[in-house]
């Protein structure tokens, strides 16, 4: 037994004294070699044409994925580039034995004709049977005389951190090309769309593996690879993929139907941190704030209110806000659905009938808010939040050119160093209410912040209004 081995079994058997549970890595496998021949059938190349007038090459590489290879049809004389067709590579997964191929929406973007390979060299065109942008996903049917091969789709939310996952793609326009890795992490909110939910992963993905499957160790898809990290545009060990547990169901949907359809509840959230908890004097730091309702939505028939703490949904704990959105677009539409609230201190449940998003639900519904002018008088000034304010009354409202539906409190000045610069309030932002408590005066204001220290709060919560759209700011007392 050399060294290293008999400290190993000394520390596992004090362990194992002691009571202490030593976890042991499983060996890794000794090739991949069976499981990537298995697979690599199911996987294609996707490439794509389409016009570009006028267009350089640093306008098609916006995105790490999208890469385009040029053909100038210009001559070399220094003429004025003439419309000309650029060409975008991808991968995809069949996932259908008929002909059925998952891929990313920027992937086949603006297409004119898109051209599938197969892994035996095999060009089939391919028609787009539907796209979802919210997710970045897109569904191809390709014709073919034989059955095709087809993958199974598997439960990505089995998988644990540390995982071996295998990726196989068209890198670089490549052809099919393997890389194996750990899952570095689950469930990732990469801040690129709504709904977020991405695997990390340091198994080796780069420019052209997009829309291409992340395998696990059973052979089943439980990611499509999309986006990578890198200052470089090589992999640097952080790649991402969607989820299969929001990948499949979107698939199904643009399979029968050729387009997404997802439930509506009507509000706008923001996430519950600890200062806000502490200031709607929450139990804990969980769940989702409602920042403004939208009139006639679901939410706001079913009663539910602004400034409502969205503890549960459909009987399904939010311990996270970006949890919320998911769990309402994978909703039946037009269904009652259990809601439950928090609101200034008590637990309510709500029964929702729940709308369906369309794209005029979504488009936000700002106004402009001018900021107030220099002649503007600060007016009231309150230490302890850092702030100045004045009335917002009617010869307010019309120097500020603000809605007549406006109300509350009008910020007039910031202090530098206060607790409301520190979280980014400005001039002209207005102050709706303070501990969900509505204020018409910088008198009310005031008086909500002196009730929060009479009862030894650090902290209260302000409803603000800038430029139409509603947010809560948790805001510490100065002393």
């Amino acid at each position: 037994m050399n060294r290293i081995s008999a400290v190993f079994s000394i520390i596992l058997t004090v362990g194992i004294f002691w009571g202490v549970s030593v976890a042991q890595a499983r060996p890794a496998p000794e090739s991949f070699a069976d499981l990537a021949e298995s697979l690599l059938p199911v996987v294609v190349n996707i490439s794509t044409t389409q016009k570009v007038q006028n267009a350089d090459a640093t306008d098609q590489l916006e995105d790490l994925f999208r890469d385009f290879l040029d053909r100038q049809d210009g001559d070399k004389d220094g003429d004025i580039p003439k419309a000309r067709k650029a060409t975008s590579l991808g991968s995809g997964v069949i996932i259908d034995p008929e002909g059925y191929i998952v891929t990313n929406n920027h992937v086949i973007e603006n297409a004119e004709e898109i051209t599938v390979t197969t892994h035996d060299n095999k060009e089939l065109k391919a028609k787009l049977v539907g796209i979802d942008d919210k997710t970045d996903l897109a569904l191809l049917k390709v014709e073919s005389k034989e059955k095709l091969p087809a993958a199974k789709w598997g439960d990505a939310d089995k998988l644990r951190v540390g995982d071996w996952v295998m990726a196989i793609g068209n890198p670089f326009g490549l052809g099919g090309t393997v890389t194996v890795g750990i899952v570095s992490a689950r469930q990732r909110d990469i801040q690129i769309g709504q709904y977020d939910d991405f695997i990390q992963t340091d198994a080796s993905i780069n420019r052209g593996n997009s829309g291409g499957p992340m395998f696990d160790m059973d052979g089943e898809v439980v990611g499509i690879n999309t986006i990578i990290f890198s200052p470089s545009g090589g992999s640097i060990g952080i790649g991402f993929a969607i989820s299969s547990t929001l990948v499949k169901p979107v698939i199904e949907q643009l399979k029968n139907g050729g387009k997404v359809r997802r439930a509506l509840l009507g509000v706008s959230l923001q996430a519950v941190t600890g200062e806000l908890a502490e200031g709607m004097h929450l139990p804990r730091a969980e769940g989702a704030l409602i920042a403004n309702v939208t009139e006639g939505g679901p939410a706001d028939k079913a009663g539910i209110k602004q400034g409502d703490v969205i503890l549960e949904f459909d009987n399904k704990p939010i311990k996270e806000m970006r949890t919320l959105p998911r769990l309402v677009a994978d909703a039946p539409i037009g269904e009652k659905v259990p809601v439950v609230v928090y609101r200034k201190g008590e637990r309510m449940t709500i029964n929702v009938v729940l709308g369906e998003l369309t794209e005029a639900a979504q488009r936000p519904q700002q106004k402009n808010q001018p900021q107030p002018s220099e002649q503007s008088e600060e007016g009231y000034h309150l230490a302890s939040l850092g702030l100045s304010m004045s009335r917002l009354d009617d010869k307010t409202r019309k120097i500020l050119k603000l809605p007549s539906e406006v109300e509350g409190v009008l910020i007039t000045g910031i202090d530098e160093n206060g607790s409301a610069a520190a979280k980014g309030l400005t001039k002209g932002d207005v102050i709706v209410e303070v501990d969900q408590k509505t204020v018409l005066t910088p008198k009310d204001v005031e008086a909500r912040v002196k009730d929060a220290q009479d009862n030894g709060y650090r902290v209260v919560t302000l409803l603000i209004n800038r430029e139409g759209s509603f947010n809560w700011v948790a805001l510490k007392l100065n002393k």
